[in-house]
């Protein structure tokens, strides 16, 4: 074989095939235009999969989607009474049947927001090994898979939120005006939960305990999320913890419009916008990037 194979020159052609294959690796899903496009002309098939999972989750049981709402208000009573009523944890006056009522819708309206990510995030491992016939065809955008369980999350979370706003009603007499701000409260939520769901349904393909690991985390997760106790009642020397964690400021601010009628911090915020868009715009170019390799691992 001649040394000169090694060294041989590079056509134009060549060149203009690397430079391009480096290009489409970097700039053509780092794209927030691209991505939402992506997205919108799958809007339907994003619909019909959430639906369709919906309606199965509770297909042939008896209360059917009730179920979405028995298992919070489970948990919501167990918490309300070890904490509230056994350990005098509150943000209204402990000890008092308005203490305790202040303080179950209080941790309620944590458990919305919570659930909405813990769903998307520990559901979005083996979504991929799950529905490997769907990664054979070449054609489906399997980038919609991670979308369907962040949908279903939400739908049940708007379940939740209905007896919450009742909960609301019936304490307050009246729901605050800074309702109207809560779907922007989502929009961080929903890009936090993508973006994870995008990057933990690509990894769990290649690392199989991801699911098994995410199960820790979330539970870890929990407890230092303001979520059962409220941010003053952690110790300031410690309290910058909980500011590393963006599900804090979302819990907050679900408490904010919802209960408190404060408006949102905006400058909080649109710092947590940003991030949560950069999270999102990192998992979904990680998992359009990978996925070009599941039909060799699945």
């Amino acid at each position: 074989m001649p040394w000169g194979c090694f060294f041989r020159k590079q056509s134009l052609a060549d060149q203009i095939l690397i430079y391009s294959a480096r290009r489409d690796s970097i700039w053509k899903y780092a794209n927030p235009v691209g991505m939402a496009h992506n997205l919108w002309l799958h809007r339907e098939l994003i619909g019909q999969f959430i639906r369709r999972e919906v309606v199965q989750r509770y297909k042939g049981s008896y209360l059917g989607m009730v179920w979405s709402l028995i298992t919070p208000l489970a948990l919501l009573l167990v918490y309300t009474i070890a904490f509230s009523v056994i350990m005098k944890v509150g943000w209204g006056r402990g000890g008092t049947a308005h203490g305790h009522v202040n303080y179950a819708v209080m941790l309620f309206a944590g458990f919305v927001a919570f659930n909405v990510f813990s769903e998307s995030v520990l559901g979005a491992p083996h979504l991929i090994v799950n529905n490997t016939n769907l990664v054979k065809r070449v054609v489906f955008p399997l980038e919609i898979l991670p979308l369907q369980v962040v949908g279903v999350a939400l739908v049940n979370s708007f379940f939740g939120l209905a007896i919450l706003l009742v909960g609301v009603l019936a304490i307050q007499g009246h729901i605050p005006y800074t309702i109207v701000f809560l779907p922007l409260i989502y929009v961080p939520l929903v890009l936090l939960c993508a973006g994870l769901a995008w990057f933990f349904a690509s990894l769990s393909v290649f690392i199989r305990d991801v699911g098994h690991l995410l199960a820790v985390v979330m539970q870890m997760l929990f407890f230092l999320t303001p979520i059962i106790y409220p941010v003053s009642a952690v110790p300031e020397s410690v309290r910058f913890l909980l500011y590393l964690n963006p599900l804090s400021f979302i819990v907050n601010h679900f408490r904010r419009v919802i209960i408190l009628g404060q408006m949102p911090d905006w400058s909080q915020y649109a710092i947590l916008t940003v991030f949560t868009g950069l999270v999102c715009m990192a998992g979904y170019i990680w998992f359009m990037k990978s996925k070009k390799t599941f039909a060799d691992v699945v």
